[in-house]
């Protein structure tokens, strides 16, 4: 019965995904921001993700949501202290509109780079043709991010992943969070959604998966949508916290329980696709 609710709740997620569009599918509300560690705040909305991670030479930008959406992102820095002018890197997670539609008008804003893959930087700008890109692929390419390269800004260094599934050029990123005067390994898996079809992609998905399963030392689940890492409930969780206890985001054991889940919703589909074509 446990499998069951854990498969339906990532199907009811890729559906929400999948219809997280414009008109009248996109339900997203703007949310008020809110710190989540000493170097981090959410700066998302109800439904698709997006943080400030500040250092001492700057700001990062992971992920700048989409249409209106992405014009909450300077309300946001203003409300938390911050001046949008001082983000210097924004890394999109991938080439879906929800992700990267909004880096262009952040750049005009702040002058900052645009960070991304290959692969999906050919979808951000319209070269390739994939589901879920913008309806405006007007984006310019600036800075190619490649497996294994890392972005040093101050005393905080950022280590990327190509972890390809979900779209072809999936962007996972490692970075340390600090509470007070502890540091912990977070890490984003840069797109975990099962909306895309074919047995090699669900093959990618699955050895991107088992990728991250063995890396060793991550401490927190930061999720570009925040429903897959709890990030809400995790919030109030924060809020009520008492002297002395657990930051509630710090859960390596729950990170890798979640990724298990992943896994095996994946493999259900990969033997679905593989009857798709009679294998």
């Amino acid at each position: 019965m446990m499998k069951k609710i854990i498969l339906t709740s990532i199907a009811i997620f890729c559906i929400q995904f999948t219809y997280a569009q414009y008109g009248s599918f996109d339900t997203s509300k703007t949310v008020p921001p809110f710190k989540i560690f000493d170097n981090l705040y959410y700066v998302g909305n109800d439904g698709v993700s997006a943080y400030l991670l500040v250092t001492d030479k700057g700001i990062v930008l992971i992920d700048a949501l989409y249409a209106n959406y992405t014009n909450d992102i300077p309300a946001a820095c203003k409300q938390l202290g911050f001046d949008v002018k001082d983000i210097k890197y924004i890394l999109c997670t991938h080439g879906h509109f929800d992700h990267c539609e909004g880096a262009e008008i952040i750049q005009k804003l702040s002058k900052a780079h645009i960070g991304m893959t290959e692969p999906d930087w050919q979808m951000a700008e319209g070269s390739v043709k994939a589901d879920y890109t913008s309806v405006h692929p007007n984006m310019k390419r600036d800075w190619v991010i490649h497996d294994g390269d890392s972005l040093v800004l101050g005393k905080t260094t950022l280590h990327f992943f190509e972890t390809p599934g979900h779209t072809p050029g999936v962007l996972s990123i490692a970075f340390p969070v600090r509470d007070d005067n502890k540091v912990y390994n977070a890490f984003m898996f840069g797109g975990v959604g099962l909306n895309f079809e074919g047995v090699k992609r669900t093959e990618m998905y699955l050895a991107s998966v088992d990728r991250i399963m063995a890396m060793k030392g991550i401490d927190v689940n930061i999720s570009n949508h925040p429903a897959p890492g709890k990030i809400f409930e995790r919030a109030k969780l924060l809020s009520q916290r008492k002297p002395g206890e657990l930051h509630p985001f710090v859960a390596p054991k729950q990170f890798q329980s979640w990724m298990a889940e992943l896994k095996k919703a994946a493999l259900k589909k990969l033997d679905d696709e593989k009857k798709k074509v009679g294998k």
